[in-house]
């Protein structure tokens, strides 16, 4: 009993303690002071998890800005590219209550790393998703954090300690972890910069000798069947992006689709687009007319599908919202909604040369597992 209340309160002291001002549990979800401004934003059916207004409307606190430390820059929510925001960002907050029903079964790479961390070690998640990982080691004291304010609500209506934060801005004191995880989260970033700062930011926030274990899917996917239902990009995103995160189109060669029969559509025809119209929608509707050509060797971005189905409560809201506005489409055969994801899949070497300019860490494990590369790495200084 008198363990299992020193745990308790250190438990408490260190979610206090992780964040630069005195922090407020609400509904056992972190708000804190160390975000410099803060949005709210009104959430249908959330309780426990929100503050409430003064005309009683829930509410959830979400970071858009957050300089952690004078290194840390000013990157934010609203800097996010359109593609992200469009096909990653939006597209989880739709499906996360279905997302969350087929995501339980714990990596078995990831647990062994979970259970190998000394007890009373303090883990940080980035991108926690719907939680699964959250207090899997018993002996552990987690906190988590995603952009997605309704896979948020998922874990903090399972009792976790989570926010909502940007990976790119992590809302947590410089050395401050022991041990950090970024569960298939890199690979939803659009260019190497961004994937790089993610990186950074988890090295940051754990302290010297903390661990940091980061997985991502690979170009080397075991089904081969399930990469042909992806739609490539082929051209390659790189360091494109101009403005506040739309993708530079040049021509229509050089920046097509190609069509895969569940997620293609109809050629749009010429060039000629209006001029409000983003690039990342110009992207999205150019496809290629020769289905049949295969995709290069060196695909690695693509729009992978997310079925929804018709019969999930939540496709009358923000789905239908999104079939609207052209985000998804209704496909009647599987009787689902289908979102497109954005991905760039991660060729083999390409996390340990993104890690080899940063001097304040060291690959200490490296490995592929389930599709996925994976590294652990070791903060030095």
């Amino acid at each position: 009993m008198f363990y299992d209340a020193q745990r308790a309160s250190r438990y408490f002291y260190l979610s206090r303690e992780a964040f630069h001002l005195p922090t407020v549990i609400i509904g056992r979800v972190c708000h804190s002071g160390i975000i410099h401004t803060m949005r709210e934003v009104k959430v249908k059916g959330v309780s426990g998890l929100c503050t409430l207004d003064s005309d009683g409307g829930p509410q959830i606190l979400l970071s858009e800005s957050a300089s952690v430390s004078q290194g840390c820059s000013s990157l934010n929510v609203q800097s996010t590219p359109e593609i992200e925001k469009k096909y990653v960002h939006h597209v989880y907050d739709a499906i996360a209550p279905h997302f969350s029903s087929t995501r339980f079964a714990k990596w078995p790479k990831v647990a062994n790393f979970l259970s190998s961390l000394p007890a009373g070690s303090l883990v940080l998640d980035a991108g926690c998703g719907n939680g699964k990982y959250l207090g899997f080691n018993p002996d552990c004291f987690s906190i988590g954090c995603d952009i997605s304010a309704p896979l948020i609500k998922i874990c903090a209506d399972r009792g976790h300690e989570v926010l909502v934060a940007d990976a790119l801005v992590l809302p947590y004191r410089t050395g401050f972890g022991d041990a950090a995880i970024s569960i298939a989260v890199l690979h939803h970033l659009s260019t190497e910069s961004r994937r790089k700062k993610a990186i950074e930011e988890l090295i940051r926030v754990v302290k010297k000798g903390g661990l940091v274990l980061i997985t991502v899917w690979a170009v080397e996917q075991e089904d081969k069947a399930l990469v042909s239902k992806w739609t490539p990009l082929t051209k390659k995103h790189g360091e494109e992006w101009i403005g506040p995160g739309s993708p530079r189109v040049r021509s229509p060669s050089s920046c097509t689709l190609e069509s895969i029969p569940e997620t293609a559509e109809k050629i749009l025809g010429e060039n000629e687009k209006d001029s409000n119209q983003s690039s990342v929608q110009i992207l999205h509707e150019m496809t290629s007319q020769n289905e049949g050509i295969k995709t290069t060797k060196n695909q690695q971005e693509y729009f992978v599908p997310w079925h929804l189905p018709y019969h999930r409560a939540e496709v009358s809201g923000a789905s239908a919202c999104a079939v609207a506005n052209g985000l998804a489409k209704n496909d009647d055969k599987k009787g689902a909604v289908v979102y497109n994801r954005y991905y760039h899949v991660f060729s083999e070497g390409e996390l340990e040369r993104l890690v080899s300019g940063m001097d304040d860490a060291v690959i200490v494990d490296r490995f592929f597992d389930k599709s996925n590369w994976c590294i652990v790495l070791e903060k030095t200084l």
